[in-house]
């Protein structure tokens, strides 16, 4: 039968997930994304699915914007297949579209850049409604400081200094294309923090590495100066500690 090369983009709440990467065995304490989206996949296509994912998300990271695809000879058109997935998906796993690509597309390896946000809610007491997708902090940052940090990072250079152990191996240089903060996000009423960083690529926790660095810069614990000599030491250990998951989204993907 003739093999139909499906696009998914999916969003997702990563909370009660053991990131994006499916494991095995499959336990409650493992579960992944993507356990989940094969099993019920497997059950609209009638046909074994094996996701290639734009990004493998971390426990406890969300996703706006993930993009995978698959290979199938089912035949389910492909405006059907967000509805048809609604009916047999967790509330926490959404199917945003679908469509048809050439054989070749790779969700991974045809992803040309990415951007990735991350939310910081600052003040004395947190919000019930925005816990899982914020990093709390109680303490005032230094805002002008963080954003003079992070215009550091955009352009072409080793990125070793945010790169946690364990990741797979690969070359440390990426580009960024473009960082900012922004306060216009009014999220459930509440006027987050938002760093956005666009990059081609990202290593092993890079953006969370990031964060947490220029959350030390914010707080006075790094001056911008320290900042860069980290940055251009390329050394992790000397950074500032990974900010938590939850304030964590790949927000898009870029082909």
């Amino acid at each position: 039968m003739v093999q139909r090369n499906i696009v998914l983009k999916v969003a997702y709440d990563g909370t009660n997930y053991h990131g994006f990467q499916r494991q095995l065995p499959i336990t409650k304490a493992t579960l992944a994304i993507q356990n989940v989206l094969e099993d019920k996949l497997q059950k609209i296509f009638n046909d074994k699915i094996e996701l290639a994912a734009a990004g493998r998300t971390d426990s406890g990271v969300h996703a706006l914007g993930q993009v995978v695809n698959f290979s199938t000879s089912g035949t389910i058109p492909v405006d059907k297949i967000p509805i048809a997935a609604t009916g047999l998906l967790p509330n926490d796993i959404v199917v945003l579209d679908a469509w048809e690509a050439a054989p070749d597309f790779n969700a991974r390896h045809s992803a040309k850049s990415k951007i990735y946000i991350y939310r910081i809610l600052t003040g004395k007491v947190s919000n019930p409604f925005i816990n899982r997708y914020a990093w709390h902090i109680r303490y005032p940052l230094d805002v002008e400081a963080m954003r003079a940090a992070l215009s550091l990072l955009v352009g072409r250079y080793d990125f070793s200094a945010f790169r946690a152990a364990g990741g797979a191996p690969m070359s440390p240089i990426r580009t960024i294309f473009s960082a900012d903060i922004d306060f216009n996000d009014n999220f459930y009423g509440v006027n987050t923090m938002t760093i956005k960083i666009h990059a081609n690529g990202f290593l092993y926790h890079m953006a969370r590495n990031i964060v947490g660095s220029l959350v030390a810069v914010g707080r006075g614990r790094f001056s911008v100066k320290d900042f860069k000599r980290i940055f251009e030491g390329c050394d992790r250990n000397k950074a500032a500690p990974t900010a938590p998951p939850n304030g964590l989204c790949l927000y898009e993907v870029f082909y």
